[in-house]
């Protein structure tokens, strides 16, 4: 079969909807805890929030190009319009999934539970004078009525913001006055001659600088735990921000933006001023999609969409609250703890548990940590360790996403105050992490850090932290890598794996790296690194040839891979091809997959799994048997074109046998789950395993046997005491 077929490709985009369905699949399981399922739901709605801003916007700005290059399909033969209508569409069905979830099942649920969301009207008279006196003494001071009429333009709408439109009558003894509508290029209001009814609209933004989530005294009747949102407590009260008016009606309006920053690099002579600049005006990017409550009139829908300047296709009327993604915080709060999953305690690191130093440790042995089942501490104590110790003249490390209170960057400082030289590559274009970013920057570098915003035309996306010591016998190099971020509240629940090492070989690769990005050094060859986008996606090749070509020799083949994302089409069509020779592929790809399995001649070799679960698998595995003398590597890219080809990635090798197995063993668990792991049909679509046989929950049974781990060493250190 022609490996260029577009039958043998998803959609990326569907792709990802897809995922995103397995993520509201958890939020239907009513196996899993109410506040669990509500904390999914949550995040499905902050999942398309993102997708909406990065990647719908993105295809409508391609399917308004008017030349002949738009129209051009991607791999599975969809053109962007194609592609913009079917998202629409699938999105439509998801929508409605969501809020009959919410509706339907979990609010009702949590009423069970004695948790209820209530209405104005649903009050009783101790919680409506708490609602009222909340008005009066907070919210009106805060609360800014927008006006709709010729002298005072459509007001511009936040992004994300939730927003009460209303609709005026005048009181029967005020002057009638002309209706308004907009002129047909939404630029200006004009007054209907025909239409004297007197209809004004308004606006007003539900604050941000108030929790929306309110709760509510103790009721009257029971002890239940009552709580309204802010919105209806202000549409209960919104008569009294206009005097004079009568409001016939409100609804609740929200606007997605195009939020992706696109700066062309080469143009600009201060990056950091430049995504600065960007980010003040990203919140006024063009709109792609409105949600609004089913209340609004046919005359205000329309009002609303030729002011915002969209068309019907974007309008998505929703039954229930607007911005689910709230419920994640209201969900994860203490007094619900009996309505999650029993937290699981990270375990110490037993290499380093009672070590006076890590660098005395990694001296004899590399170390690997597998988060969140094993504490993230060791990566922390590693820059405090080095910012503290007299010996340790330099530390150079990369930063794409940190934490708003990081440790690491404080640690960080401090070395440079204890006079060690500091280089750290701060990537400002990650994207959402932007704002966070530049704040870091600037604060490092008034620290006396020497702060570098990486390579023109590339994003930083790998992870390394390099320690360089001064000790009795050499100058020796120190270093962590990782598939994940240097944060430590997404180590918790993102599952990553790091490698502590001084392996001479690594040491001189990350010096070359860090003198790539801080200077003018050119990609040379490399020692252990294979680095995106010089050398990664040709080792990737040569790695997937040569099991292709073990397997037609008859010798043992395999390929185990384990990703967020498969997207690039090249190493797509490797894989068929390595299939094709009989090699065995079994991939592991948390979200988008663009390869279908299992197609008759072509991929008939190829498995396709993914797993949803408490913790978001984050973890970039590949695995290659090599006739026999497996080969394990550790990366922080995912298989996809920008990965491959407009980032900075890093890909190494476990060379420790001990360490090796551990990884492949971790990998066939997670190959093994039978509750929370899905398979992948050859037309896109996930199903459930079957559950038959004894259970296996790879994330419990991971954080069990890291558990058993320490518990061992450290019976094995006590009998030797």
């Amino acid at each position: 079969m022609n490996l260029l077929d577009a039958s043998l490709y998803n959609n990326r985009e569907l792709s990802w909807l897809e995922f995103n369905e397995r993520v509201l699949e958890e939020a239907i399981d009513k196996t899993n805890p109410l506040m669990e399922r509500l904390k999914f739901l949550a995040i499905t709605a902050s999942n398309l929030d993102e997708f909406f801003m990065v990647r719908v916007a993105s295809l409508v700005r391609v399917s308004t190009i008017m030349h002949n290059e738009s129209d051009r399909p991607d791999a599975s033969g969809l053109t962007p319009h194609e592609q913009l209508s079917a998202v629409l569409q699938r999105v439509r069905e998801m929508v409605a999934k969501q809020y009959s979830c919410l509706m339907r099942s979990i609010f009702p649920s949590m009423e069970k539970e004695g948790i209820v969301f209530l209405n104005y009207n649903g009050l009783d008279e101790k919680q409506k004078k708490f609602c009222d006196d909340y008005f009066n003494d907070v919210l009106y001071q805060v609360l800014t009525p927008m006006a709709i009429d010729q002298s005072r333009p459509f007001p511009a709408i936040n992004n994300r913001t939730v927003n009460i439109f209303i609709e005026l009558a005048p009181d029967k003894d005020a002057p009638i006055t002309h209706g308004i509508k907009w002129s047909d290029d939404a630029s200006q209001l004009e007054v209907t001659e025909e239409q004297e009814t007197g209809r004004k609209y308004a606006f007003v933004q539900v604050p941000t600088v108030v929790p929306r989530i309110v709760r509510l005294p103790r009721s009257q009747k029971d002890s239940r735990h009552d709580f309204i949102l802010l919105e209806n407590i202000i549409m209960a009260h919104i008569d009294k921000l206009f005097h004079g008016h009568t409001v016939s009606r409100t609804a609740l309006i929200r606007v997605t933006r195009n939020m992706d920053i696109d700066i062309s690099e080469e143009d600009i002579e201060d990056l950091l001023d430049e995504m600065a600049r960007s980010l003040r005006g990203r919140r006024w990017g063009e709109p792609v999609r409105i949600e609004k409550s089913k209340k609004i009139g046919k005359h205000a829908a329309q009002l609303l969409q030729a002011a915002i300047d969209i068309s019907d296709e974007h309008v998505y009327e929703i039954s229930g609250p607007p911005d689910l993604a709230e419920f994640f915080a209201f969900a994860s709060q203490p007094e619900f703890a009996h309505l999650r999953h029993s937290p699981i305690k990270p375990t110490p690191v037993a290499a380093f548990e009672n070590a006076p130093s890590m660098f005395r440790i990694l001296r004899k042995q590399d170390v690997l940590v597998h988060h969140p089942y094993a504490s993230f501490d060791p990566v922390l104590r590693f820059v405090q360790e080095a910012a503290a110790d007299p010996r340790v003249l330099a530390i150079k490390q990369t930063l794409y996403r940190v934490s708003g209170k990081s440790p690491i960057i404080h640690a960080l400082i401090k070395a440079a105050e204890n006079g060690k030289q500091v280089s750290v590559l701060v990537e400002l274009k990650a994207r959402f992490d932007e704002e966070n970013n530049i704040h870091w920057a600037k604060l490092m570098e008034k620290s006396g850090i020497h702060v570098i915003y990486g390579l023109t035309g590339l994003k930083t996306h790998c992870k390394v932290c390099l320690v360089i010591r001064r000790e009795d016998d050499a100058i020796r190099r120190y270093m962590h890598l990782s598939t994940g971020n240097y944060n430590e509240s997404t180590a918790k629940i993102y599952t990553d794996i790091g490698l502590f090492t001084c392996n001479e070989s690594f040491g001189q690769d990350a010096t070359q790296l860090f003198n790539l990005l801080t200077g003018y050094s050119k990609m040379t060859e490399w020692k252990k690194f294979f680095v995106a986008p010089a050398t990664l996606r040709s080792e990737l090749a040569r790695l997937i040839d040569t099991e292709a070509k073990n397997a037609a020799r008859g010798k043992p083949a395999e390929i185990t891979a384990k990703m967020n994302s498969l997207t690039d089409i090249d190493m797509i069509r490797l894989l068929y091809l390595a299939s094709q020779a009989g090699v065995k592929i079994r991939l592991l790809v948390r979200g988008i997959c663009c390869l279908r399995p299992g197609v008759p001649g072509v991929s008939e070799n190829i498995t396709v799994s993914s797993i949803i679960d408490r913790y978001l698998e984050h973890s970039r595995i590949f695995i290659f048997e090599n006739n026999g003398k497996k080969r394990v590597y550790l990366s922080s890219a995912d298989l996809m074109e920008r990965n491959l080809n407009r980032r900075v990635e890093v890909m190494f090798p476990v060379d420790d046998e001990k360490l090796k197995q551990e990884i492949i063993d971790s990998v066939k668990m997670s190959l093994s789950d039978n509750v929370k792991r899905r398979t992948a049909a050859p037309d896109g679509t996930y199903a459930r395993v079957s559950r038959r046989g004894q259970t296996m929950h790879s994330q419990l049974e991971h954080h069990r046997i890291t558990s058993e781990k320490f518990r061992l060493v450290f019976l094995s250190q006590t009998d030797t005491i």
